[in-house]
């Protein structure tokens, strides 16, 4: 149950707005109550149960996680007492908006839970938009692990952003060069950081030294 400004905000609409539809019987089984509360019944699905799991890596050269994700997944769900009618395994950018097996499970009218181990195997961005969604649909999705991420698979899609942008800039045929020369300079600056504090001990190592050759012949110092 849910207050008319609720529902109002839901629908991206001003109060007043909803107040006329509710006036107008526009809102279905909305009701004012007792106090002069304008209440609005959440809607329900009567759905059976169709659980499916989804597992996703950015790479063909991850197949064995792939695997091993969907093997996770359905642990799980037999250990939560769900009947996994499907197991979708995809090999995509979790950037891609276009991953043909993804929007099969979308639009599948029949699934009332999606299971994933991370949000980011869905998408790595606007995950709570497909959640209201989905929500909407009379689906949910349920997720394993909020925590954690796959550094790799991560480092994977951050070059394909890279790419992506890079090529708007500069044109497709640059974008890779521009890409790869941005990864060889981030590269560079990561063994830059690492070698300068061994760096930094054997300046101050030949400091010291030199201070000690000083101290032991003080009449090199002295002006001729």
């Amino acid at each position: 149950m849910k207050t008319l400004k609720e529902y109002a905000r839901e629908h991206g609409i001003q109060y007043r707005s909803a107040w006329n539809r509710y006036k107008a019987g526009k809102i279905p089984d909305a009701y004012q109550d007792e106090f002069g509360k304008i209440l609005v019944p959440e809607k329900k699905y009567n759905k059976p149960e169709y659980v499916v799991c989804y597992a996703r890596v950015s790479s063909s050269e991850n197949k064995n996680n792939l695997e091993s994700q969907a093997e996770r997944l359905t642990a799980y769900c037999n250990a939560k007492g769900y009947i996994v009618q499907q197991v979708i395994k995809e090999c995509a950018s979790g950037l891609n908006d276009k991953r043909p097996k993804m929007l099969k499970v979308l639009q599948d009218g029949r699934i009332s839970k999606i299971v994933v181990e991370h949000h980011d195997r869905l998408t790595r961005f606007g995950y709570h938009y497909l959640e209201e969604w989905m929500k909407e649909k009379g689906c949910e999705i349920e997720v394993i692990n909020f925590a954690a991420n796959d550094q790799e698979d991560l480092m994977k899609d951050f070059v394909s952003l890279v790419t992506s942008f890079t090529a708007r800039l500069y044109g497709l045929k640059r974008s890779k060069r521009k890409t790869e020369s941005l990864i060889k300079e981030l590269a560079k600056q990561e063994k830059e950081n690492r070698e300068k504090p061994a760096d930094d001990k054997n300046l101050s190592s030949k400091t010291c030294h030199k201070h000690r050759k000083a101290k032991k012949n003080p009449g090199n110092n002295k002006r001729v």
